[in-house]
């Protein structure tokens, strides 16, 4: 199916969607990679407040180029996920909802996932310039001397995203790679 949602999202949206669902995003995602993770996870083990309210939000693992004439951001494409699976079940037990990245997500991911209804979204590897057009503000809210990889809020509109695990566990990388090897086999001589 197609959704179009707003970002923040509830985790009564996260428990809708469904493993090879399309999803279009409007409204506030955050971008964050492994080093900004780390720092709010250390915040969130000191008890300390986050650089944003976590409730709802739904991060990019990206670290976008600088913006070009005319742009909010420049090259703004996806980060390997797994760069987050050390920190990404506390994120999500904080209140984050969504994670946008691409390749495959460790067992306490998902299960985090499964527990507090969370879903995984990938993005399209190699078209960050294209998806850099959906980007219609941008700007550092932490870390700024992480450079790329700083905190950035970022307004998009119709961000197309592919839910690849939802909060059952079903994962499009396992499911849609057993498709393509049982179509394989089913058009063998």
């Amino acid at each position: 199916m197609e959704y179009r949602l707003t970002a923040p999202m509830t985790r009564e949206q996260a428990r809708q969607l469904r493993c090879g669902d399309t999803v279009l995003f409007s409204g506030v995602i955050y971008t964050a990679r492994d080093a900004a993770h780390k720092r709010l996870v250390e915040l969130l083990d000191r008890g300390e407040p986050l650089p944003f309210d976590i409730s709802g939000a739904v991060i990019y693992y990206a670290g976008p180029t600088p913006a070009q004439k005319g742009y909010a951001v420049g090259s703004c494409g996806p980060t390997t996920s797994y760069r987050m699976d050390a920190y990404a079940p506390k994120v999500i037990a904080a209140g984050s909802t969504g994670m946008i990245g691409k390749g495959k997500r460790d067992k306490a991911v998902v299960e985090a996932m499964q527990q507090y209804g969370a879903v995984y979204f990938a993005a399209i590897g190699g078209a960050g310039a294209l998806l850099a057009r959906c980007v219609k503000k941008a700007e550092v809210i932490a870390y700024e001397d992480l450079g790329a990889e700083a905190i950035r809020r970022m307004e998009v509109e119709n961000f197309p995203v592919t839910v690849v695990i939802d909060t059952l566990g079903q994962n499009l990388y396992e499911t849609g790679r057993a498709a393509y090897l049982a179509a394989c086999q089913a058009n063998r001589p």
